[in-house]
C-alpha cells in the first residue's frame, strides 16, 4: 500500500534490497530497452539470524548492526523515487514480535520494507533464478540456502510450479548444532537427520521424477561450488560425490575457527557448515546428482518483478483471479460492486489523496474477493472472507498488503471494525478507513443484484465527511436502500465519519 503520490513515468533505473538473516543485499540497475544492467551491488553479513532472542527480540548490538546497515543502503537510495526501490525481509523479519523495529528500519532506509512470507520468496528466488538461465523446455528444480530458510522450487520457463519454504538455514543450523565451533561426525549427523526430518514432508513433491536439472543460488551454495572446485573434487558444479567429501573434510578439520578451505571467505566461515548440512540434506532427500549454480537470485527476482507491473504484467491480479474461481465467487455480483466501487473511487480520489493506482488496485481486488467467505457460509461471511484472504497462498501480496485486504473485506458490512485498522501500519490507516467506506457504500447499493437497480451518484467529500447525491426519485424507489443507508449513517458515525444522504 502506497503512502504517496505515483510516479508518472517508468523509471530508468531500479533497486532492490534483500534484507536475509545473514545477509543484507541491494543491487541498483539501469533499465536499458527493458533490459536490466547491474550499476552498483552491496552487500553487508548483518547475521541478523543471530541476533534473534528465543522471545524473538534483536539482541541491541545485532539491532545496531542492522539498522547501521540501513541507514548506509539509504544513503545509496536518497535520490531515489518511490516505486523504484523495492525491499523485502524473509526470514527473521518473519519472527520478530517487536513492531517497533520494523518502522525504524524504514525510517534508516527512507523507503518501506515489505516482510514477504516464505513461499512469495520462494516464487521470487525461482524468478531472478530462471531469467539469468538459457531458455530451454523442461522442469528444473531450484535450491536456495538462506540465513534462517531454504527454499525448494519446481518450475518450467518463467513459471514455478511448485514452491516451498522450509525452516532451515546456514545460520539457524549453525547456531544449532554448532554453536560450540566443534565439527564433530556425530553434530554432523544430528543436524543432517534434523533437515532430513524437516524435508520429508515435501521431498515427494521435489525428487528428481518431477525436474531434469537442478539449479542452486544464494551465498551458501556459491561458497559450496568454490569450495569443492578448489579442492578438485568436482569441475562443473556441485556433485552429491563432492559434497560428501566436504563433509568428511569438515569433520576432519573438527572445528570452523580452524576452516581453511580455498574458496572460502572469512566472512561466510561462521556459517558454512550449516549452509553444507542443509544442502547435503536436500541432495540426499530430493536425489541431485549434480547441481548448477546461479548467480541470481531473490533480488534480481524483485526487480524483474517490478519490471513486471511498469508493464502491467502483475502477478498479483492472477493471484486474485484464481482465489475467486476456487471459492466460486457471483462473476456477475463481482462486475456490479466493481463499477460501482470505481466510479466511487474516481470521484474522491483526489480529495482523499488517493491518486497513487496501487489503491485502485488494492480496492478493486477487495470488491472483486469480498464476497469468497460465502462458500463457509452467509453468517459472519465478511470474517470468513477476511480470514481466507489474509490466511492464502497468494503469489504477489506481502504481509502488509494481505493484512490491508483482508481489512477491508472484514470491514465491508455491519459494523466498521475500527480495532482491524487500527492494528494496521500507521502509514495505511487513513487511507484503508477510507478505501473500506467506499467499499461498503458500493455493496450496500448493490446488495440487490440487479442490474436494473444501478444507481447515478454524485459523490464529494471533505476530510472526514461525505456526501453522497442521488438522481431525483432514486431513494423513494428504493426504500430499502434508503433504510440501509440510515444505518450506515449511524455505523460510520462511530468511528469518526460523516455520510450524508438525499
Amino acid at each position: 500500500m502506497p503512502d504517496s503520490s505515483h510516479i508518472n513515468k517508468p523509471p530508468c533505473s531500479l533497486a532492490a534490497i534483500d534484507l536475509g538473516s545473514n545477509s543484507f543485499h541491494m543491487i541498483v540497475v539501469k533499465i536499458i530497452d527493458d533490459q536490466i544492467q547491474i550499476i552498483d551491488q552491496i552487500k553487508e553479513m548483518v547475521r541478523l539470524g543471530e541476533g534473534l532472542t528465543e522471545e524473538k527480540q534483536l539482541r541491541p548490538e545485532v539491532r545496531l548492526r542492522a539498522l547501521a546497515c540501513l541507514e548506509r543502503f539509504g544513503q545509496r537510495l536518497r535520490n531515489k523515487a518511490e516505486g523504484s526501490v523495492r525491499a523485502v525481509g524473509t526470514n527473521t523479519f518473519r519472527q520478530i514480535r517487536d513492531p517497533s523495529f520494523l518502522k525504524i528500519a524504514q525510517q534508516a532506509l527512507g523507503h518501506p520494507i515489505e516482510v514477504i512470507a516464505g513461499r512469495e520468496e520462494a516464487r521470487l528466488v525461482y524468478l531472478g533464478v530462471a531469467h539469468g538461465l538459457a531458455t530451454k523446455t523442461g522442469r528444473r528444480l531450484v535450491v536456495d540456502i538462506g540465513g534462517g530458510s531454504t527454499e525448494l522450487i519446481i518450475g518450467e520457463g518463467f513459471k514455478p510450479i511448485e514452491r516451498e519454504s522450509l525452516h532451515m538455514g546456514c545460520v539457524t543450523i549453525s547456531r544449532r548444532f554448532f554453536a560450540d565451533g566443534l565439527i564433530t561426525e556425530q553434530s554432523m549427523e544430528e543436524a543432517i537427520i534434523a533437515c532430513s526430518l524437516e524435508l520429508r514432508p515435501v521431498r515427494a513433491h521435489f525428487n528428481k521424477r518431477h525436474w531434469r536439472s537442478a539449479v542452486g543460488s544464494s551465498g551458501s551454495i556459491k561458497a559450496i561450488r568454490e569450495v569443492v572446485i578448489n579442492a578438485g573434487w568436482s569441475d562443473d558444479g556441485i556433485t552429491l560425490e563432492s559434497l560428501e567429501r566436504l563433509k568428511e573434510r569438515l569433520i576432519e578439520v573438527g572445528s570452523i575457527q580452524q576452516l581453511q578451505l580455498r574458496g572460502l571467505s572469512d566472512e561466510r566461515q561462521p556459517v558454512f557448515v550449516g549452509g553444507v548440512v542443509a544442502l547435503l540434506a536436500v541432495f540426499r532427500s530430493t536425489e541431485i546428482e549434480r547441481m548448477h549454480v546461479s548467480s541470481k537470485a531473490l533480488r534480481e527476482g524483485l526487480i524483474y518483478e517490478m519490471l513486471g507491473r511498469i508493464h502491467h504484467e502483475d502477478v498479483r491480479q492472477l493471484s486474485v483471479h484464481s482465489l475467486g474461481k476456487r471459492f466460486n465467487i457471483d462473476e456477475k455480483q463481482v462486475e456490479r460492486v466493481d463499477g460501482t466501487v470505481m466510479a466511487l473511487f474516481d470521484q474522491v480520489s483526489l480529495s482523499w489523496m488517493l491518486n497513487d493506482p496501487e489503491y485502485a488496485k488494492i480496492l478493486g481486488w477487495a470488491a472483486h474477493l469480498h464476497e469468497i467467505g460465502l462458500t463457509i457460509a452467509h453468517s459472519q461471511f465478511h470474517k470468513h472472507g477476511a480470514y481466507l484472504v489474509e490466511n492464502a497462498d497468494l503469489s504477489g501480496f506481502t504481509r502488509q498488503e494481505l493484512a490491508v485486504l483482508a481489512a477491508l473485506i472484514r470491514g465491508h458490512r455491519r459494523k466498521f471494525p475500527l480495532e482491524v485498522f487500527e492494528a494496521l501500519p500507521s502509514k495505511v490507516i487513513n487511507s484503508s478507513k477510507q478505501l473500506c467506506i467506499l467499499l461498503r457504500l458500493a455493496a450496500l447499493l448493490r446488495r440487490s443484484r440487479s442490474a436494473s437497480a444501478r444507481p447515478n451518484i454524485r459523490i464529494t467529500v471533505q476530510g472526514d465527511k461525505i456526501n453522497l447525491r442521488f438522481t431525483p426519485s432514486w431513494l423513494n424507489r428504493h426504500p430499502l436502500t434508503h433504510e440501509e443507508l440510515k444505518y450506515e449513517q449511524a455505523h460510520l458515525k462511530e468511528v469518526g465519519f460523516e455520510l450524508n444522504f438525499k
